[in-house]
């Protein structure tokens, strides 16, 4: 694989997950009790504990976006 390649996979990767990341972000901050009610639905959970949870995992996901999407793409754009 040349850097060419890699470049293009980790501009489409950060694209698509950035895209996942602002979207989810969005829906938890704009309709906050549509996403609990859907949640809920499936796993009965307190509203505070919920808050919680989600907070976790948009941030474990942003922390991951970052190290394992963004971080090499912008390594590639400065090594290409």
């Amino acid at each position: 694989m040349d850097i060419q390649t890699l470049t293009t996979f980790f501009m489409w990767c950060t694209i698509v997950n950035g895209t996942i990341l602002i979207v989810w972000t969005f829906m938890f901050l704009l309709a906050p009790e549509l996403v609990y009610r859907s949640q809920n639905a499936w796993i009965p959970l307190p509203r505070e504990s919920f808050n919680v949870v989600m907070y976790c995992f948009i941030g474990l996901f942003k922390l991951l976006f970052l190290v394992f999407n963004a971080v090499p793409y912008l390594a590639l754009l400065l090594i290409g």
